[in-house]
C-alpha cells in the first residue's frame, strides 16, 4: 500500500492533527519538504507533503493566504503541515478558511513532534512500500519463470494479466496476436495490430503507450538489435506500479528468450536448411528427408512451392531488412497454421522458401504483394507445384518469376501466369529491343529513302505465313513486286528467308518495335 496522509495522520507517535482537507487524505505521498519561502513552487515536483512554520508569510491576510495556497494546490501539493507553537499558538485563521476553500488538506503539527520526525516517517514508510514492491516483483519474476519453463509463452501471459489486475497479449512479429489472457481481451489486443506495427518499425528494444485513463494500454517490443520478434500488449485501469513493473519487465525478458532464439541454433538450423535443399535440388529427396528427420513434417514431399525472394533495391539502414521482415512474415503466418516452412538465407539479399501448396505462406505472400504493391522492399518470383523429384524445375521456374517481376516492377510473380499468358510481354526487355533494332534498322533506312515499303512488306508477308497472293493482297501490290521486295529484304539482311530462325527473329522483332519507332521517322525523299 502506498503511503498517504491518512497513514501519517494514524501514526500515533507524530500527533497530526486535520484541520481542513479530510476528504483527501488518501492521496499518495511522494516526499516531505520543509521549506518557509513565500512561495516554494519553483522547487517542487508534486507529490509532496509540505511542512512549514509561517515564518515568512503574512498568514493573517486572506488574499495572500488564499494565493499562497492556490499555488501549492496547482503544483501537486498534497497537503500543508503547520507547525503550531513556533511563529503562530494556532493555525491562522486566514490560512485555514483558504486551505478549506481550496479542498487542500491541512494537518495541524504539535510543537513537541519536530518536522524531522515526519521527513524520517515519510521516508520509512516510502522504503517500506519499495521493499514491499520489490519483493512482489521478484516473486513475480519467479512465478513467470517457472510458468514459462513448464507451460510456455501462455502461461507467461496469462500469470502477468493477473499480476497486474488487468489483461495482457502476446504478438507474433507479424503484429498478430498469438495470445491473450483473459480469453475476452484478444478482440481488444486485436485493434491494436496497426499499433503494434508502428512499434516494429522502431528497433528493440521499443515501447508506446496508447489509450485512455480507463484503458491504458503499454506496448513492449520483443527481440534485440534491429529484428523485433513481436511484442506484449498490458492493459490496465491506471498506471503501472513498482511491482507490477517489475512484473512486465520480466515478463519481456522471458518472452524474448522464448522468442528470440540463440544465434548459433538459428545459424545452424539454417545451415541444415540450406544441406537439405541442395538435396532437393540435387534430385536426392530421400537423402533431404533423412538428414531433415521430422524437423519440416512432410514438407518435403509433393505438393511444394519454391519461392525466391531479392531485395528491390537500396532500403533504409536504420530500418529492418526487408527480406528479414518477409521471412518473419512467412515464418509467423506458417506458425499459425501449424505448417513446417523452409527458409533458407542466401546472404542479404536473396531469400528461398519451400512452402506448402496453397498453404499459409503462399497466401502470405500473396497479401504481402497487395499491401506492398507500390512501394514493396522484395520482389517474388513463386514457382508451379512441384514434387519432390522436380524441385530443381520449381527453383529455375522461381528464378524466372522473379526475373520477370524485377523487369516489370511487381512485388510478386507466378510462373503459371507465364505458362497461361502471353510472350509478348517478355519481349519489353532492352537486350531485345536492342536486337530488333539492330536485325531492322537497314530495312527502315532503306525505307526512308522511298524505294520500297519492306518493313509493310515482311509484316505482311509473316503474317500470312508466306502466301504471297494473299499478303500481295494486304498491301494491295501484285505478287511479283512482293517477290522482288522479298528477295531485296534477303539480300540487304544477307539472311535466307527459307530458314525458319530468320522468320521467327524477324516477327519477335517486328512485334518488340510495334509501330516504326521515331527514331527511324525520317522524310521520304521525293
Amino acid at each position: 500500500m502506498p503511503l498517504t496522509l491518512a497513514s501519517l495522520v494514524q501514526h500515533s507517535a507524530l500527533k497530526l492533527v486535520v484541520r481542513a482537507g479530510a476528504d483527501r487524505l488518501d492521496t499518495p505521498v511522494r516526499w516531505a519538504h520543509v521549506s518557509e519561502l513565500a512561495d516554494p513552487v519553483p522547487y517542487m515536483e508534486g507529490g509532496e507533503l509540505l511542512l512549514t512554520t509561517a515564518m515568512t508569510l503574512d498568514a493573517e491576510d486572506g488574499g495572500a493566504m488564499r494565493r499562497y495556497v492556490r499555488r501549492l494546490a496547482r503544483a501537486g501539493v498534497v497537503g500543508v503541515g503547520f507547525a503550531v507553537g513556533v511563529n503562530h499558538d494556532e493555525i491562522p485563521p486566514a490560512l485555514l478558511e483558504a486551505a478549506r476553500e481550496e479542498g487542500l488538506p491541512l494537518l495541524e503539527v504539535p510543537r513537541r513532534t519536530p518536522f524531522l520526525a515526519i521527513s524520517k516517517a515519510v521516508s520509512a514508510a516510502l522504503a517500506a512500500d519499495q521493499y514491499r514492491a520489490v519483493t512482489a516483483g521478484f516473486e513475480a519474476q519467479r512465478e513467470l519463470t517457472r510458468a514459462a519453463l513448464a507451460e510456455g509463452p501462455d502461461a507467461v501471459v496469462a500469470r502477468l494479466a493477473a499480476h497486474v489486475d488487468g489483461w495482457a497479449a502476446l504478438y507474433d512479429a507479424s503484429g498478430a496476436v498469438l495470445t491473450a489472457a483473459p480469453d475476452w481481451a484478444a478482440r481488444r489486443a486485436a485493434r491494436l495490430t496497426p499499433d503494434v506495427e508502428r512499434l516494429r518499425e522502431r528497433p528493440a528494444p521499443a515501447s508506446a503507450v496508447v489509450g485512455g485513463t480507463d484503458d491504458r494500454v503499454e506496448l513492449q517490443s520483443l527481440g534485440t538489435g534491429r529484428r523485433v520478434r513481436g511484442a506484449l500488449a498490458v492493459g490496465t485501469g491506471a498506471p503501472l506500479g513498482t511491482a507490477e513493473r517489475y512484473a512486465v519487465h520480466s515478463a519481456v525478458a522471458l518472452l524474448t528468450l522464448t522468442t528470440e532464439r540463440s544465434r548459433s541454433l538459428q545459424a545452424a538450423e539454417q545451415r541444415l536448411g540450406a544441406a537439405v535443399l541442395r538435396m532437393m535440388l540435387a534430385g536426392q529427396p530421400d537423402h533431404a528427408r533423412t538428414v531433415a528427420g521430422d524437423l519440416y513434417g512432410s514438407l518435403l514431399d509433393a505438393p511444394f512451392r519454391l519461392l525466391i525472394a531479392e531485395a528491390a533495391g537500396d532500403s533504409d539502414p536504420a530500418a529492418e531488412p526487408p527480406l528479414a521482415a518477409l521471412a518473419d512474415t512467412l515464418e509467423a503466418a506458417a506458425a499459425r497454421a501449424g505448417e513446417a516452412v523452409l527458409t533458407v538465407p542466401e546472404g542479404e539479399d536473396r531469400l528461398v522458401v519451400l512452402a506448402e501448396d496453397g498453404g499459409a505462406v503462399v497466401t502470405a505472400c500473396d497479401a504481402y504483394a497487395a499491401r506492398e504493391a507500390d512501394d514493396a522492399g522484395a520482389v517474388i518470383g513463386l514457382s508451379a507445384p512441384a514434387g519432390p523429384i522436380a524441385a530443381t524445375t520449381a527453383y529455375k521456374q522461381a528464378e524466372q518469376a522473379l526475373s520477370v517481376a524485377r523487369r516489370r516492377g511487381r512485388a510478386l510473380v507466378e510462373h503459371e501466369e507465364l505458362a497461361t499468358g502471353s510472350l509478348l510481354p517478355l519481349l519489353a526487355d532492352d537486350a531485345v529491343r536492342a536486337f530488333a533494332d539492330g536485325m531492322l534498322r537497314a530495312l527502315y533506312e532503306h525505307d526512308a529513302t522511298g524505294r520500297g515499303d519492306l518493313v509493310a512488306s515482311v509484316r505482311a508477308w509473316l503474317s500470312r505465313h508466306g502466301q504471297w497472293d494473299a499478303a500481295a493482297a494486304d498491301l494491295g501490290v501484285h505478287r511479283h513486286t512482293l517477290r522482288y521486295r522479298m528477295r531485296r529484304v534477303e539480300e540487304i539482311l544477307g539472311r535466307s528467308l527459307d530458314d525458319p530462325d530468320v522468320r521467327m527473329e524477324l516477327w519477335l522483332a517486328l512485334k518488340t518495335t510495334g509501330d516504326r519507332p521515331p527514331a527511324y521517322d525520317q522524310p521520304r525523299k521525293k
